[in-house]
């Protein structure tokens, strides 16, 4: 048979049922893409669109990233041995108890490969973190969507859905896209609530912005079935290198090392991060800085009478009539921010914190854009 039989069949006719109806995930646009389509000089592109670390990453994490360097001849610590018992020191938990992930995105999907598959459920927020819904389609598992309300989790409506099917029940405090975080005592309460056949979700990305976090590590030591993800993505600054960790009752760690792949983290990740979690300097002058920028942002919407949710991240989303078209004249302008409509918000964009100077011109050429459309 030759590739001109019509009998031959195509590579789509041998996929894995599901695969051809997956979503993808749609990234913000790197500065010089958008510098290249528009025609823009990449040193005048501000990228305000993927929750970033306006201040760059952390200098000590950096550092240890250049030594690394020297080595990348040999392969990293597979088991992330030193990384691990310095988070398990600053969790004040086991270090069998830490699992490191190739950003907390991997750990979501290491959670799928155990726990999800066909005839199975997973609960979340409609308007959270589209990974989860990405992971649980990717196995074959349906998920049972939560609306929120007042751009917030809904609790009670959450333990609602859960059935005898639910293997895994998604929650981000702060939630992206929205900004918000349910009270630290209700989120306890309800991990309290959940039923023994759930396996608890955490996500605790944005968690470092929080003055009053909620804290589950007593639950995760009455061994509840909880895990609770973070990433050095935001406010350390190492998005480019992505590592994430969780940290789970040490039964569920082991299921999900048995899934993981070898050498998952590389060994420039590794490092950064050691240093990294020690820069308690760093974290501070980013979250003084983000206080600060939430509040610049927040007045120049009001000033400019456009409706927003605050927030207590990295990023505000605020109402703009039509989101995919403001998202596109900005852009045009040389500033990226994120269009909110596959979380379906249409008519909102979101904008991560930047630098004063940059909330500035994001403010200036949202203001002139407004203005023009009021014309």
């Amino acid at each position: 048979m030759n590739a001109t039989d019509s009998q031959e069949p195509s590579v789509a006719e041998l996929v894995r049922p599901g695969v051809l109806t997956q979503p993808v995930y749609e990234p913000g646009k790197p500065i010089d893409d958008v510098a290249r389509e528009l025609g823009l000089d990449p040193a005048t592109v501000l990228k305000l669109a993927s929750n970033e670390n306006p201040l760059g990453a952390s200098p000590a994490g950096v550092a240890a990233a250049q030594r690394a360097l020297r080595q990348i001849e040999l392969y990293p610590d597979g088991g992330a041995v030193r990384l691990r018992a310095r988070l398990a020191d600053h969790l004040g938990v086991a270090p069998g108890q830490v699992i490191v992930g190739n950003g907390s995105n991997e750990i979501l999907e290491l959670l799928g490969h155990v726990f999800l598959g066909p005839g199975v459920e997973a609960v979340m927020g409609e308007r959270a973190f589209a990974v989860y819904k990405l992971v649980t389609l990717l196995f074959g598992a349906t998920p049972v969507e939560v609306p929120l309300v007042d751009h917030r989790h809904d609790l009670d409506a959450l333990l609602a859905a859960i059935t005898e099917r639910t293997r895994l029940v998604f929650l981000p405090s702060p939630n992206n896209p929205t900004g918000t975080a349910n009270d630290a005592a209700d989120i306890v309460r309800f991990a309290r609530a959940l039923p023994p056949h759930v396996i608890f979700v955490f996500d605790e990305a944005y968690v470092e912005y929080l003055d009053d976090p909620a804290d589950l590590r007593p639950l995760i030591a009455e061994g509840r079935k909880i895990i609770c993800t973070r990433t050095f993505s935001k406010i350390y600054g190492l998005a480019g290198l992505r590592l994430g960790y969780g940290y789970a009752p040490a039964e569920l760690t082991a299921l999900l090392n048995r899934v993981r792949q070898p050498f998952n983290v590389n060994a420039v990740a590794l490092a950064a991060g050691e240093a990294a979690l020690e820069d308690a300097a760093w974290v501070e002058k980013s979250r003084e800085t983000n206080r600060a920028g939430l509040a610049q942002l927040a007045a120049g919407f009001e000033r400019l009478g456009l409706e927003y949710i605050p927030s207590v991240t990295n990023f505000v989303s605020v109402r703009v009539g039509d989101g995919a078209a403001m998202f596109k004249a900005l852009q045009a302008r040389g500033v990226i921010v994120r269009p909110m409509g596959g979380y379906g918000m249409p008519e909102w964009i979101r904008i991560s914190v930047g630098t004063r100077e940059q909330n500035a011109r994001v403010l200036g050429e949202l203001g002139a854009l407004v203005r023009g459309e009021a014309e």
